[in-house]
């Protein structure tokens, strides 16, 4: 975790996805890479439209004095921070820094219940979760002290679940957290108890190191059931698989996904399959 992209439209919200950031990096001596796309309006951010240059400066030096007042806050001071301004989609600038910059983790930040339900339904960070080929960690609320002890991960465990797994148990490492296993039993999908440790077992047969426990959990449905776990075990963080097509459904069949983020409390972290 040598490089974090923390996406910002210095929000209050945004912040707080940088507070995490701040704490990731002191721990683990990394560098934030902190991104601001221009959202300027079509009249003056067409190409070829020379009226529109002194707008465009505008808007620059407006992000600029932004990242400035950002750059000194106390908590920044002892971290290595790289500028940038995209001026293309959000989530097109997000996997463009990605990629040049061979970044390890993406943190978003969220607004509240709400906010989760309106970015996972054709929002950008919804484009960004489906999209991004590294872990991506959707921070809903602030975090005067980021400490994941327990760590929720869902999943169907199919095969092709595997090296999303991996690297849920490398991040589970990395901030020193317990993982929790989960697999969700509904009456939609049911599966006897010797079926559903029949797949878990199989899936993590060569495991090498098995630092987990494996849950098999009962309820009406699976957001219910991963809220619910995640409750009972005072689990402070959630993960799951996506699938770069079908995005979150992929596990969570339809609006599951959704209400799922909406409804988490905590953090979600997603892994791409």
């Amino acid at each position: 975790m040598k490089k974090i992209l923390v996406p910002t439209d210095f929000s209050p919200q945004a912040e707080n996805a940088l507070k995490v950031a701040a704490q990731l990096a002191l721990k683990h001596g990394s560098e934030i890479y902190l991104l601001h796309s221009l959202e300027m309006p079509l009249s003056i951010g067409g190409s070829g439209n020379n009226s529109s240059l002194p707008e465009s400066l505008y808007f620059i030096k407006l992000a600029e004095k932004k990242f400035s007042k950002i750059l000194e806050n106390t908590y920044l001071q002892e971290i290595n921070i790289h500028e940038a301004i995209g001026h293309n989609e959000i989530y097109k600038d997000i996997l463009a820094t990605v990629e040049s910059n061979e970044i390890d983790l993406v943190i978003m930040g969220s607004h509240g219940a709400s906010g989760f339900k309106e970015m996972f339904i054709g929002s950008n960070t919804e484009k960004v979760v489906r999209t991004s080929s590294i872990p991506v960690l959707v921070i809903k609320n602030e975090h005067d002290v980021f400490e994941i002890n327990d760590f929720v991960f869902a999943s169907d465990f199919l095969d092709e679940c595997k090296p999303s797994f991996i690297e849920a148990q490398k991040f589970a490492q990395s901030v020193q957290a317990k993982m929790h296993l989960l697999f969700v039993n509904t009456p939609r999908e049911f599966q006897t108890t010797t079926q559903a440790n029949a797949t878990i077992s199989k899936f993590i047969a060569d495991i090498e190191t098995k630092d987990f426990t494996v849950n098999i959990y009962n309820d009406t449905s699976i957001e219910r059931g991963v809220l619910q776990f995640a409750k009972d075990t005072n689990a402070q963080l959630i993960g799951m698989s996506t699938h770069g097509r079908k995005g979150l459904s992929h596990f969570f069949n339809g609006s599951v996904s959704e209400d799922l983020v909406n409804h988490a409390n905590m953090p979600v972290i997603t892994f791409k399959i």
